[in-house]
């Protein structure tokens, strides 16, 4: 066994996380560092990849690497939000800040202009996904036609991960799973760069190495050392999206294991055998070589009730608390989670969010509760379009499993079991798990990560969810036109808004 310790470090939408793990899994030291999304516009999302990623990194390595004491270090892996979109000059500085995943729609016209050109069964047939605000390749057309001056100076393709481990190693290097969520620019197939539909969208950009985020990228240079306070040499993993990465540290690796992941969105990422494209969800690459995902977003989960505690007020615990004592179905009320558009299975980015029952004897506990409920029947719809459940094990981790009521109102919505590892923070850890595979150890999963609550379905309350599940169907069709007129109007009354 190789000695030393494994680093993990994630960047998310809106912190990030580390952990100092040994070589058993054992959880050393943890950090965490929280940071702030630019919306310039809406339906924009920015990050600056110097302020946000490096300075996060950097704060964490040297908290978690002070914990290690003399212990010395066996590898690192980062992960990061992706797919992302951040142009760089030839020596890796970056353009512009990064243009983030899916919950960034200002590319639908160049989502319609790219499906018109090259067909949507030939992108589905190629890239494994049809083209959506997750993929990558609209926001570069985008670039090249409202920010010419940046596109054309930009040589270098980053996201979070590729960006650490640029600044870190000199390497520039980007995992098969993230790439192949730059649609159209990869052929899922044939595990390769899609070089001439790349060089359609991004002309003149040059495309990064692939890896496995098992594998070692390069070292830690001398540079990065005395930046960073990382020894010289140091192996680091080409990184990856951070969902997969939380996606293995729960040990959601074998075909049928789907990893629901908690967080300011939700997200849901099964483990395949082979290529499954499924029209309004995404196929991509694993993190394991010569695995596959099939994969589902909404575009907001979290962040609904961070939007609703900032609305009403109160603590996170009181609200969860008053939610779980209102009757499944929140006493007549019934959410569209649409609040930023969605992505999957139903791909509207001028999608909006409807409240509808309210009454003016409706609580802030009852409201809370709806939007549990809302994302829960999103999750049934995401769960329905990948398919059947047999052999589904479904593995829930994220900052929304604690507390047990959303992970109970979901598992009654979708009449599911939910298995609930012992480490449900997991993206970071999941990146020392990886790094213990690219350094040669043979981690077992299980004993790193073993499972430590099941959440089993409630019959009644299912039964009351199914009902509601089906009026939820039935409100995006039936209240579609009025959010779209709503949106326009939203980006007119923004424009005017800057304009002054």
């Amino acid at each position: 066994m190789i000695p030393g310790l494994l680093l993990g470090i994630d960047i998310g939408t809106s912190s990030s996380k580390g952990v100092l793990v040994g070589a058993d899994g054992t959880i050393l030291a943890r950090a965490g560092r929280a940071h702030t999304t630019s919306r310039p516009r809406p339906g924009w999302f920015e990050h600056d990849a110097e302020t946000v990623w490096w300075a996060d990194f950097t704060a964490l390595v040297r908290e978690l690497t002070a914990a290690a004491g003399d212990r010395p270090l066996a590898g690192l892996a980062v992960s990061g939000i992706g797919p992302v979109l951040l142009p760089a000059d030839a020596d890796g500085r970056p353009l512009r800040p990064a243009i983030l995943y899916g919950v960034d729609t200002r590319a639908g016209a160049e989502i319609a202009e790219l499906t018109a050109e090259l067909g949507e069964k030939s992108i589905v047939e190629r890239g494994g996904s049809a083209l959506s605000s997750q993929a990558v390749g609209p926001k570069w057309r985008w670039l090249f036609r409202h920010e010419p001056e940046v596109a054309e100076r930009a040589e270098l393709f980053l996201m979070a991960s590729s960006y650490l481990v640029l600044r870190l190693t000199g390497e520039y290097v980007l995992d098969h799973h993230s790439a192949s969520q730059c649609d159209p620019m990869y052929d899922l197939r044939a595990g390769a760069w899609a070089e001439d539909w790349a060089r359609l969208v991004a002309p003149g950009v040059r495309l990064p190495r692939l890896a496995w985020p098992t594998e070692v990228a390069g070292t830690v240079s001398a540079s990065a050392a005395a930046a960073t306070g990382l020894p010289a040499g140091l192996p680091v993993t080409c990184g990856t999206v951070d969902a997969w990465a939380e996606a293995a540290s729960a040990g959601v690796r074998a075909p049928g294991d789907t990893m629901l992941m908690y967080g300011t969105t939700m997200f849901l990422v099964q483990t395949a055998a082979e290529p499954r494209p499924v029209p309004g969800l995404w196929a991509t690459r694993g993190v394991f070589a010569g695995t596959y995902s099939l994969a589902a977003g909404m575009a907001t989960s979290g962040a609904i009730t961070d939007w609703l505690r900032d609305l009403v007020g109160g603590e996170f615990a009181d609200l969860v608390a008053e939610a779980g004592e209102v009757p499944a179905g929140s006493r007549g009320l019934l959410m569209l989670p649409y609040f930023a558009g969605e992505r999957t299975p139903v791909p509207d980015a001028g999608a909006r969010g409807v409240l509808a029952g309210l009454t003016l004897s409706h609580t802030k506990a009852d409201l809370y509760r709806a939007a549990l409920e809302g994302t829960a029947y999103g999750v049934r719809h995401n769960l329905e379009t990948m398919g059947s459940a047999e052999g589904r094990r479904l593995v829930a981790v994220g900052g929304g499993t604690q507390g047990r009521v959303w992970t109970q109102i979901v598992s009654d919505a979708t009449r599911a079991e939910q298995h609930v590892p012992t480490e449900t923070i997991g993206a970071a850890f999941g990146n020392a798990l990886l790094a213990a595979f690219a350094v040669g150890l043979e981690p077992d999963i299980d004993a790193w990560n073993p499972v430590a609550i099941v959440v089993r379905p409630d019959p009644v309350r299912a039964d009351v969810y199914d009902e509601f599940y089906a009026r939820y169907r039935a409100l995006y069709p039936a209240t579609a036109d009025i959010a779209h007129f709503l949106a326009a109007h939203q980006e007119r009354a923004a424009a005017q808004t800057r304009e002054k």
